[in-house]
């Protein structure tokens, strides 16, 4: 690198530094932090001989530091940059000055635990003697722990010098004084303590030692309470509050809704407690009993701990403790056990809360007489109300929103006890609150995400995102924690910049998927004929890549109807080409799984009413993220009396517009059929656009299925045997197409097998153990034709 070169670099890194530090000013933090990394990367870069390197380097990572500062407070992170500013530069003013803001707050509790028992005249020798050996020890104690601080005062105040800080040199200075007096009281409380404590042990006993001690603890509280005039109230508030169950609850990502909620609820029961200040009482007091419902990760047992931490803050439980349970916990497994359970856990929770996850559960669908769900229910009213238990515990029931309400409105007598006002719906998180926790996640470890890292965390997230197991917040914090663990445990350079280990990259996040040897697209054209299928298929995924690569432009895109109609006779090779189809919308990352899920009738309708919409919503979860392949899909049309087809197909049409472009559906069949399936339905019909026709084999396209198959397992049909199928072919109408091929080599090797082994046995057969002679097609293809298959 040239000296103009570095020096055009240079002019460039300072300018961009302005632009931060300006931005700083204003906003007291960055927008994107990934700007000041890719400018220490350019840092970097420059030769060791350059001059201003390090000035620079110093710069960079005191811009870090006070950026973090801002936004995640004074962390292990924030220290180590500052750390390596000084480092490079000790005379860096906003280093200093951050050094010398830095934990100014935390001082305030410096004094709190200097304090010291009473003397009474009134006691006697020993106890008088045993307060004189705790004054001893305190002492010592304490001077060695405030000249170690006063150390660290001396410290920070020559930070303020360096950064031209005089107000909080003063305040330091002050601080400098007022722990040096009350070291020097400290000594001579020390020495007076150890005179009185003598002169107790003694035949002679004197008040001075008692008058000086008195004097001395009179001179450190009159400091002590100087000390805390250094300190701002309103700051001391905010330090004070800054651990409170609200505060942890606003410092959660999203959730504003449900923030505004616990507000207005805590409000309400300061209200109602300044109401029994007041000597007034409410009949009906206000349930704290609450419903959380929402997907997993949402947050609800997070939430269920901050409302106990509330309860406890405003009075209105002795604890804060939560004690959590689910079904197993409470459910016995002999009449009397429930009961007992239920009757000690309720014990256990009391001045807390009891936290039933998933408490749905509890009431099973078709519940059996040995099923004890229902009287931990019963039994847990029971004790809501009774006398002894009622309003000193509460209960806070969490699940998924649709069993919830399913539960409660089954259990009017629990529903009484958890008003509509106390059900909390906790909504999915979005993509950006996502990757807000999971910058939130990478901080509390000490770690950030670059700009591509979080393009590719935010690509994993939207894979992940398939169906209603998607784990919200857990799910985005295991996945930092995957990145993290993957990083750490690849081999990296003794010399590794602390950049290394504290910046997530694209490559920490990525899946390092096998690709398919060979390509689905590839795999496609090498089908035998089906020539129009290919084209059809190959120009719906080229207009599926079209409307993404417009997207990713800002442009309009035409909505993509995925689902399609395979038609065409058996063994015309419509699954196969689903299958393919499947790989191929996953490759162009359409489909987040691109796994392919077959089924036909016998998966989708049961024999009793209401069980065939459960069983074809279990079938439609499993295929979400990638194809859902109805085979023979016609038989769901029967018109037959008690026939469940048409509710299998209203239960798809409905769960094909609710999970959109997170499932394709291929219906096949007959063309006829199939059409009189889709006119059952209109909404059905409205949801296909895509109708592709698969028509019968030729003959010359069976004897090139026929071959290719065989050479997969090294056989090789010999050419008198094409020529026999030629002519067979022309003579006889065939059923199965393809299948059909298939299944004639199967028997044909079998054919092969006996004969050779009739005539020679094991140790004779050589050369012909590859080749299909004429004869044994024959005999195979007359075994097919009178179905001894």
């Amino acid at each position: 690198m040239n000296e103009k070169k570095n020096s055009h670099i240079n002019f460039s890194i300072k300018k961009q530094l302005q632009a931060f530090a300006d931005q700083l000013e204003v906003k007291g933090s960055l927008d994107d932090i990934n700007n000041v990394l890719q400018v220490l990367s350019l840092v970097r870069e420059l030769p060791d001989s350059s001059a201003d390197k390090p000035n620079l380097t110093s710069e960079v990572f005191s811009i870090l530091a006070s950026s973090r500062q801002a936004t995640s407070g004074e962390d292990s992170l924030y220290e180590t940059w500052l750390k390596e500013a000084l480092k490079a530069n000790p005379a860096n003013s906003r280093a200093n000055g951050l050094m010398a803001a830095s934990k100014w707050n935390n001082n305030r509790t410096l004094l709190d635990h200097l304090a010291f028992p009473l003397i009474r005249e009134t006691d006697n020798r020993t106890a008088k003697k045993r307060v004189a050996e705790q004054y001893i020890r305190i002492s010592e104690e304490n001077i060695d722990i405030l000249e170690e601080n006063l150390k660290g005062l001396k410290d920070a105040r020559l930070a303020s010098k360096s950064y031209l800080d005089a107000d909080q040199t003063l305040k330091y200075e002050k601080a400098i004084d007022y722990v040096s007096g009350i070291i020097e009281e400290l000594l001579a409380l020390l020495k007076a303590s150890r005179e009185y404590e003598e002169s107790i042990s003694g035949v002679f006993h004197t008040s001075t030692h008692s008058r000086d001690m008195r004097n001395h603890l009179e001179q450190i509280e009159k400091l002590k309470q100087e000390w805390k005039s250094l300190f701002n109230e309103r700051d001391g508030e905010a330090f004070r509050q800054k651990d409170s169950p609200l505060a942890e609850l606003h410092a959660m990502v999203g959730m504003e809704e449900v923030k505004r909620r616990i507000d207005d609820f805590y409000r309400f029961l300061q209200y109602q407690n300044k109401r029994k200040e007041f000597g007034l009482h409410s009949k009906d007091e206000q349930s704290l009993n609450m419903v959380l419902t929402g997907n997993p990760g949402t947050g609800k047992t997070t939430l269920a701990r901050l409302l106990a931490k509330i309860y406890h803050k405003l009075g209105v439980l002795p604890r804060q403790e939560v004690l959590e349970v689910d079904r197993s916990q409470l459910v016995g497994a002999y009449i009397g056990q429930t009961e007992e359970n239920v009757r000690n856990i309720v014990e256990r929770a009391l001045g807390g809360v009891l936290f039933i996850d998933e408490a749905y559960s509890l009431k099973r669908e078709g519940q059996t007489g040995n099923d004890y769900g229902q009287t931990a229910i019963d039994t847990l009213v029971s004790l809501m109300t009774n006398q002894k238990y009622a309003g000193k515990f509460a209960v806070i029931l969490a699940g998924y929103p649709e069993e919830m309400r399913q539960f409660l409105d089954a259990n009017p007598g629990l529903r009484s006890r958890f008003p509509n006002a106390n059900h909390i719906f906790l909504d999915d998180y979005s993509t950006d609150e996502l990757l807000a926790i999971a910058e939130q996640t990478a901080a509390e470890n000490d770690y950030i995400l670059s700009g591509v890292a979080k393009k590719a965390l935010e690509a994993r997230i939207e894979k992940e995102k398939v169906d209603d197991t998607f784990g919200n917040a857990r799910t985005v914090r295991s996945l930092v924690l995957d990145a993290i663990f993957k990083k750490g445990a690849k081999e990296h350079a003794e010399d590794e910049n602390i950049l290394h280990f504290t910046l997530l990259n694209k490559e920490d996040f990525q899946i390092n998927e096998i690709p398919p040897e060979v390509p689905p697209g590839e795999k496609l054209q090498k089908l035998i004929g089906l020539k129009d299928v290919k084209d059809e298929v190959e120009a719906f995924v080229s207009f599926v890549k079209m409307q993404q690569i417009r997207r990713d432009k800002g442009l309009p895109v035409i909505p993509v109807q995925l689902h399609s109609v395979f038609t065409g006779n058996p063994g015309t090779g419509k699954t196969t080409v689903a299958k393919i189809y499947s790989a191929m919308l996953k490759e162009t990352g359409l489909l987040k799984r691109g796994h392919f899920i077959v089924v036909s009738r016998a998966d989708l309708v049961a024999g009793y009413v209401g069980q065939t919409a459960i069983k074809t919503k279990k079938k439609v979860r499993e295929a979400l993220g990638g194809l859902l392949f109805i085979d023979e899909a016609y038989s769901l049309s029967s018109q037959s009396a008690g026939d469940f087809g048409k509710e299998a197909v209203d239960t798809l049409v409905d769960e094909m517009t609710k999970h959109n472009e997170n499932l394709v559906v291929v219906l096949a069949g007959y063309t006829h059929e199939i059409n009189i399936l889709l006119e059952s339905n209109p909404g059905l019909r409205s949801r296909f656009k895509k109708f592709i026709h698969f028509p019968d084999y030729t003959s010359d396209e069976i004897l090139e299925i026929m071959q290719t198959y065989a050479s997969k397992y090294h056989y090789v049909i010999a050419p008198e045997a094409i020529f026999y199928m030629e002519e067979y072919l022309e003579g006889n109408k065939i059923r199965g197409n393809g299948r059909y091929a298939t299944n004639l080599v199967d028997e044909a090797i079998q054919v092969q097998a006996m004969r050779l082994m009739a005539q020679n046995g094991p140790e004779y057969i050589t050369n012909d153990i590859n080749s299909i002679s004429q004869e044994d097609i024959k005999r195979a293809a007359e075994k097919l034709e009178r179905g001894e298959m």
